[in-house]
C-alpha cells in the first residue's frame, strides 16, 4: 500500500510498501477438517495447483482474495484460471470465490493453471518474482474456506477476525521439476506447508547466510540496495534489541528475499512485508539504480520500518485490520527514532512533518474505515501522528521516547501476542493520566474530524510535542 511520494526529478511516483499485509488471523472457530489438500507444481513454465476437497461445498471462498492497490480490482483472476469444466472463479463481495456452474457442489478436484506475476497488493502478501525465473508464493495463497451460497460469500465482512470458518489452512505440497524448492532458507526436494506464513520459492537462487542475517538476492538487483541490506538492516536490528528486548518468537535470525522488478522508466519503487524470520522486499524503477543521498535515506527508512515489524507485528499484532495504525503508525515511528540515532543527520523531522500533513488530509473521515476507501496511507501517517503524542506523554512523565512507552506495552501483551485498541489506549492514560486524549484519539478513528489540525494540536499540545500552528497548519519545530 503506497506509503508517500518520493520528490525526484526522475521519479514519477514512489510506492514504499510497508509490512502491510494482514496480521495472522485470530480465529473464532475453525473447522480446520474442511481445509483441502492442494498440490503446486512447477514444470518448466507451466503451473498448476490442484485442489483435492474432502467434502462437497456450494462455494469455497479464498481468504486471500487482496485488491491490486493501482486499479483496486482482485489479484487472482489476473493470475489463475480455472481448467476444472463446470466450475467457475468470481469476486462475490469481499472474496474470489468458485462454484460449479450447474448449481451444485463444487467438485471434489479442482485444477487451476497459474501465471505467477508480481504486482503490489492491499494488506496482503504477494507474490514476487526474480530476473533469472525464479518465483516465490505465499505459503497461506492457497487457503479456502467453505459456504453454503453465493448469497453467503457475498455477506462476509471483510476482516475474518474473529468469524467462525468452515476451513482453514491448506496443507499445500510443493513441488519444482527443476530442482528442490526454497524454503525457511533450506532447499527440500519434497516440501508441505500447513499452518506455516512464509514463503516457497521455485526456481534457481543465490543463498547468502550472514551473521544473523541470510539473504536471498535477485542477480540483478543494483549492487548498492544488496550491500546497503547486508550492513545496515544488522544495525537496526541491533538498536531494536536493545531498546525494547527479544523480537517476535520465529525472528531472532533473519532471512531478507529481494526481487528486482527492473528498471522501469520514471519509477521509484520499494515494497515489501514480514513474517516470522523473514523480510521480502521488491525493488523497481530507475529511480533506486544509483545510490542518491535522498534514496539512499528512502532504503534505509523502508529496511528500518519492515524490520521494526518484528516486534511490532510479530511479538505483538493487531487485534482487527482496522487496528492497523497501531502496527503501521508505530513501526513509521520506530524507524524514525532509530535512524536518527544511527545517523545524527537524518532529517526526523521533515519524515514527521510529512506524517502530520498526510493524517490531516486523511483523517477527515474514520481513519479506523481507511482500509476500506483504499486509504491505508492513513494507518501509517495518523498511527504515527497518535505514537508521537504517546511519546510525548513518556517523555513529560519520565523524559522517554517512543520505545519507552512501547517495551511496556510489549511486555504486557507477548503471552496472546495481541495488542488490541484498548489496551494501546489504555497505556496512553495510564502514562498521561489524562483520559481526553484517548477519546480523542476514538473520535479520530470512529467518526473522522471536522478539522483534523485542530484536534492534532490540541493531542500535541496536551502531551508536550513541540510544534507551532501557523494559518490552521500545524509546524513541528
Amino acid at each position: 500500500m503506497p506509503l508517500k511520494a518520493l520528490a525526484v526529478s526522475t521519479v514519477l511516483a514512489t510506492a514504499l510498501l510497508g509490512a502491510c499485509a494482514a496480521a495472522p488471523l485470530p480465529p473464532g472457530t475453525w473447522d480446520v477438517r474442511a481445509a483441502p489438500v492442494v498440490e503446486v507444481v512447477r514444470d518448466g513454465d507451466r503451473w498448476t495447483a490442484d485442489y483435492v476437497f474432502n467434502r462437497d461445498a456450494q462455494v469455497w471462498a479464498f481468504m486471500d482474495s487482496a485488491l491490486m492497490t493501482d486499479v483496486r480490482q482482485p489479484w487472482r483472476p489476473t493470475q489463475w484460471t480455472v481448467e476444472t469444466p463446470g466450475v467457475v472463479m468470481e469476486r462475490r463481495g469481499h472474496y474470489d470465490v468458485i462454484r460449479a456452474l450447474d448449481g451444485g457442489p463444487v467438485p471434489r478436484h479442482v485444477r487451476f493453471s497459474l501465471k505467477p506475476k508480481s504486482v503490489y497488493l492491499e494488506a496482503e502478501y504477494g507474490t514476487l518474482t526474480f530476473s533469472d525465473g525464479a518465483v516465490a508464493l505465499p505459503t497461506r495463497q492457497f487457503d479456502v474456506f467453505a459456504l453454503p451460497s453465493v448469497e453467503a460469500a457475498e455477506a462476509m465482512p471483510a476482516d475474518l477476525n474473529g468469524v467462525d470458518l468452515e476451513g482453514g489452512a491448506s496443507t499445500v505440497t510443493w513441488r519444482d521439476t527443476a530442482g528442490p524448492v526454497l524454503f525457511n532458507g533450506k532447499r527440500q526436494a519434497n516440501l508441505t506447508t500447513t499452518g506455516e506464513r512464509s514463503y516457497v520459492l521455485l526456481g534457481q537462487a543465490r543463498v547468502t547466510p550472514g551473521e544473523g542475517l541470510t539473504t536471498v538476492i535477485d542477480p540483478n538487483l543494483p549492487p548498492w540496495i544488496g550491500e546497503e541490506i547486508r550492513s545496515f538492516a544488522p544495525h537496526v536490528g541491533d538498536y531494536y534489541l536493545r531498546r525494547l528486548g527479544a523480537p517476535g518468537v520465529g525472528s531472532e535470525t533473519s532471512t531478507v528475499m529481494v526481487s528486482w522488478n527492473g528498471p522501469t522508466e520514471r519509477l521509484s519503487s520499494m515494497g515489501g512485508s514480514v513474517l516470522p524470520g523473514l523480510i521480502v522486499m521488491k525493488f523497481e524503477g530507475v529511480g533506486v539504480l544509483n545510490p542518491s543521498q535522498q534514496v539512499l535515506e528512502r532504503s534505509r527508512w523502508f529496511i528500518g520500518h519492515e524490520s521494526a515489524h518484528f516486534w511490532l507485528g510479530q511479538a505483538v499484532r493487531y487485534q482487527f485490520a482496522r487496528d492497523a495504525w497501531i502496527t503501521e503508525g508505530g513501526a513509521d515511528l520506530m524507524a524514525v527514532r532509530a535512524l536518527k540515532a544511527l545517523d545524527p543527520a537524518y532529517d526526523d523531522r521533515a519524515e514527521l512533518q510529512t506524517e502530520v500533513d498526510d493524517c490531516i488530509d486523511l483523517a477527515r473521515k474514520p481513519v479506523a474505515e481507511a482500509g476500506d476507501r483504499g486509504e491505508h496511507r492513513a494507518y501509517y501517517a495518523c498511527g504515527a501522528v497518535f505514537a508521537m503524542a504517546a511519546e510525548g506523554a513518556q517523555a513529560r512523565r519520565d523524559g522517554g521516547d517512543w520505545f519507552d512507552f512501547l517495551r511496556p506495552v510489549l511486555a504486557a501483551n507477548r503471552e496472546d501476542g495481541v495488542l488490541s485498541r484498548v489496551e494501546w489506549l489504555d497505556a496512553l492514560t495510564r502514562v498521561s493520566g489524562d483520559p481526553s486524549l484517548a477519546q480523542t484519539i476514538e473520535r479520530m478513528l470512529d467518526q473522522g474530524a471536522a478539522d483534523p489540525a485542530a484536534e492534532i494540536a490540541s493531542l500535541f499540545r496536551k502531551t508536550g510535542v513541540p510544534h507551532r500552528v501557523e494559518n490552521g497548519k500545524i509546524i513541528l519545530i
